[in-house]
């Protein structure tokens, strides 16, 4: 098992990762399906008479109209990303795309009426995940082309032919020939003690399987400064957050707050002010870093920020951070899943904060057993935790999650052998 600490920290757009950046970056694979299957001759299409329909299933039915899913499915049929919107006015740019009624690239053109043919289906799940969709070419009521595709957490997608259950629906690099193929958090406890190295230096080596230094730095370096923007951007900004729900933005009132030095300030009272500025960044659906995931964006910034701002910690220490935060949630996505829908807020938030204590204890010097035992114990600490969407979004829940308590019980998250082990 491989995943790159670049498409772990993803740059892209809120306001969720798996009900806004998979959608559309399922859509944008849909769109070539159908190109690449006119060329080899499998599809024939007649303008005029044939149609593109979509199906969002499950939790993506139930709660995508708040965050956006049938907007990112026509973003990605048009052929955007979620990279490419970080400078785009998405909302002058969609209210264009609404209004069309045909959907047209270099080989093709097809009918496609948003509003129409954009279907949430409240019926029956798709039985392999929660996160569901169907994409179809229709000639009236026939079928001449179909994928189904499944946002898997963070912005990963899946498809049909990938997905065997819902244990272990994940799409990731083979790890057999990287020098430190470590698949749970035992194995990299005795390769740390066999190697003499930490566990960025384990990562960063793995990583040189991809990529070179300089690739793999410029990419660090470009997800910090995202971090970065993203915290600034939300304690500047003010007002009421999208939607019908009416919040209201409280990032920098509090900051406000703490800077006026009112009461007894302490650290986490800044760490949950930065949070808060890039979960309300995410909230409007502006750029942000799947951190691992939109939903729970805001923890491992937070917690950098600091580090940065108030104990000065250099380039190199925030590339160790970085690599150290992506080798746990690497795990994590492996073993168990970071997708709130499939697990709760306990494979977001909870994934979050482990990341975000294992690049913590790292930079601080702490050992490779002390770097796991960090992770473990904030993970541990948001187990049962869920995610109660209010009005379809869990705008709120989410929001609050770094200081909320569990609602109810939740399954804890499975490993690949059914295992409530998650990362050990």
């Amino acid at each position: 098992m491989f995943i790159s600490v670049l498409d772990l920290f993803k740059v892209g757009i809120g306001p969720s990762s798996s009900h806004t950046m998979g959608p559309m970056v399922a859509a944008a694979a849909f769109r070539r399906s159908i190109s690449r299957h006119i060329a080899l001759g499998d599809l024939t299409v007649e303008p005029g008479a044939c149609r593109i329909r979509v199906l969002l299933k499950g939790s993506l039915a139930w709660t995508g109209k708040g965050h956006a899913t049938d907007r990112a499915v026509v973003l990605g049929l048009n052929g955007y990303t979620p990279r490419g919107l970080i400078t785009e006015d998405v909302n002058t740019l969609m209210a264009d795309l609404w209004q069309r009624v045909r959907l047209d690239a270099e080989s093709w053109s097809l009918s496609f009426a948003p509003p129409d043919d954009v279907v949430f289906d409240r019926g029956e799940p798709l039985p392999e995940h929660p996160n569901g969709m169907i994409f179809q070419v229709l000639a009236g009521s026939v079928v001449l082309h179909e994928r189904r595709y499944f946002s898997i957490g963070g912005g990963f997608i899946t498809g049909e032919d990938e997905i065997d259950s819902i244990e272990a629906p994940l799409a990731m690099e083979d790890a057999k020939d990287c020098p430190y193929p470590f698949e749970s958090g035992k194995v990299m406890l005795r390769m740390g003690l066999e190697s003499g190295l930490t566990i960025a230096q384990m990562k960063r080596e793995n990583e040189h399987r991809y990529r070179t230094d300089t690739v793999l730095d410029a990419g660090l370096d470009e997800v910090w400064s995202v971090m970065r923007a993203c915290v600034e951007n939300g304690l500047r900004e003010e007002g009421t957050l999208p939607g019908r729900l009416n919040v209201r933005r409280r990032a920098r009132h509090l900051v406000e707050e703490l800077r006026a030095g009112k009461g007894r300030v302490h650290m986490n009272d800044w760490l949950c002010a930065f949070a808060m500025a890039v979960n309300e960044e995410n909230a409007a659906g502006h750029m942000v870093v799947t951190a691992p995931t939109n939903g729970a964006a805001g923890v491992v910034p937070s917690v950098l920020y600091w580090m940065v701002g108030h104990e000065n910690l250099d380039r190199r220490g925030i590339h160790d951070f970085l690599l150290t935060a992506a080798a746990i949630g690497g795990l994590i996505k492996h073993r168990s899943s970071i997708s709130g829908a499939e697990v709760g807020c306990q494979g977001e938030v909870g994934s979050a904060s482990a990341m975000a204590a294992a690049g913590l204890c790292a930079v601080l010097g702490g050992t490779v057993a002390q770097v796991e035992n960090a992770a473990e114990m904030a993970l541990e600490h948001h187990l049962g935790l869920t995610c109660d969407p209010v009005a379809g979004l869990v705008r709120c829940p989410a929001s609050s999650a770094t200081v909320s308590a569990p609602s109810r019980p939740s399954r804890p998250p499975r490993s690949r052998s059914g295992e409530a082990d998650t990362i050990s």
